[in-house]
């Protein structure tokens, strides 16, 4: 296992759609198997291929806590087969998006067809936090990034900060300083 660069935005990778696997071969469990090694590195809780600029339908889940255990969740080409009418909102975070957070309102539940890492094909209903997870990684397959769920105001104050932080690395970089300690800091209990 390997752990891979996580992108932050605002790289335009982020917002590249991803490609449907055409079946669950050693390539793609070597590719689930980084993608969590990766995961858990950072920390986090979900994490999509595209994050780690790879353009396959590849997502993997570990929510993980007290009063939930799922496990590590890996899923290939997951798609949402059905949502609840009733909405819930959460303090989402993002990997790619270090250190940022805002409430997204999403489905409250869903249910998620997928293949899992033996390429068998499984649904599973989804609620509470798994439900906002699994539909925040399904975003990023389309290119689509939390901050894309709320206002373009507090959006594009984001996306400045992080541009910001980009620039001044690079410049200590070029320099060859070295990074401010939690410039591109890790988050506790994020997404991908």
């Amino acid at each position: 296992m390997a752990i891979k660069m996580i992108l932050t935005a605002p790289d335009p990778r982020l917002k590249k759609k991803a490609q449907p696997v055409a079946s669950v071969d050693a390539d793609v469990r070597q590719l689930m198997d980084d993608m969590l090694e990766t995961m858990y590195a950072a920390p986090g809780i979900g994490l999509a291929a595209p994050q780690v600029d790879v353009l396959k339908r590849v997502i993997v889940l570990d929510i993980d806590r007290e009063d939930t255990k799922t496990g590590p969740l890996f899923m290939a080409n997951p798609e949402i087969v059905e949502a609840s009418d009733e909405d819930a909102t959460y303090e989402e975070g993002c990997l790619s998006l270090p250190e940022h957070y805002s409430d997204v309102v999403r489905p409250a539940k869903v249910t998620v067809r997928y293949l899992d890492r033996d390429g068998v094909q499984k649904d599973l209903a989804c609620e509470g936090l798994l439900a906002t997870c699994v539909q925040h990684e399904i975003d990023h397959l389309d290119g689509i990034l939390f901050v894309d769920h709320i206002s373009s105001l507090k959006r594009n104050m984001i996306l400045r900060k992080l541009l910001k932080v980009r620039k001044e690395a690079e410049r200590d970089a070029a320099e060859g300083k070295a990074s401010k300690p939690g410039a591109m800091g890790k988050e506790s209990a994020s997404a991908g």
